[in-house]
């Protein structure tokens, strides 16, 4: 990622730092961690589109425009996305995955006690339900990419949590193709520890930090 870029990412975080939200799990106003996670979660898209290679987002749009996908413009991207960010609050309703609207995408947060046994690449039973309602609405929204990004916690080394980031998400997007997903419209990454959303000196903060994230970016004409 180019100095520039990185620049703006971070001062995204340092501007979320004193904000105020609600917590999407239980409903209490809160300030600081909450929202500088999910500036974390659209940081983390962002780097995916930037760091996969070389104009990777665009040419996943390229390949599905190519394709006879048509792009979305001009007022219809917000539209689209409004639709689609509804049918994923009532889909994931109660199941503790965050739906999250950062501009015209989506960060769908799913935690660690939903995605992913300990030390485990191996989808929980009541992940792949979650992760059937997701590719329900990623269907009917083929105008949409998803970008599926793993995170660990701390705990041992960083080569490890590294590769064990990247089995997730790697994990994540198969079952989304298996659903019949083209995987034209995917990128995967893994960021190890590196984006935390909460203290990995706590045990309910590694849990919190053990998660995966699915961006949802708007297939855009331009």
């Amino acid at each position: 990622m180019r100095f520039s870029q990185l620049a703006v990412l971070t001062a995204i975080l340092i501007a979320a730092a004193g904000c105020t939200t609600t917590d999407p799990y239980t409903g209490e106003e809160r300030t600081a961690r909450a929202t500088t996670g999910a500036a974390i979660g659209a940081v983390a898209g962002a780097v995916i589109g930037a760091a996969t290679g070389s104009d990777s987002r665009e040419r996943r749009k390229r390949a599905l425009i190519g394709a006879g996908v048509g792009g979305l413009a001009g007022a219809a991207v917000g539209g689209y996305m409004d639709r689609q960010e509804a049918k994923l609050r009532e889909q994931l309703a109660g199941t503790g995955v965050s739906v999250t609207r950062v501009g015209d995408d989506i960060i769908l947060n799913m935690p660690g006690n939903v995605t992913f046994g300990f030390d485990s690449a191996d989808l929980r039973p009541d992940f792949a339900e979650v992760l059937n309602s997701v590719a329900l609405v990623a269907e009917e929204f083929d105008k949409t990419l998803i970008e599926v990004a793993g995170h660990t916690d701390s705990t041992g080394s960083r080569a490890y949590n590294q590769r064990l980031s990247e089995q997730r998400a790697n994990a994540v997007a198969r079952y989304l193709q298996d659903r019949k997903l083209d995987p034209r419209r995917m990128a995967t990454a893994g960021f190890g520890p590196d984006y935390p959303v909460a203290d990995n000196a706590t045990e309910a903060g590694r849990a919190a930090n053990r998660r995966v994230e699915l961006t949802l970016v708007p297939l855009t004409a331009s």
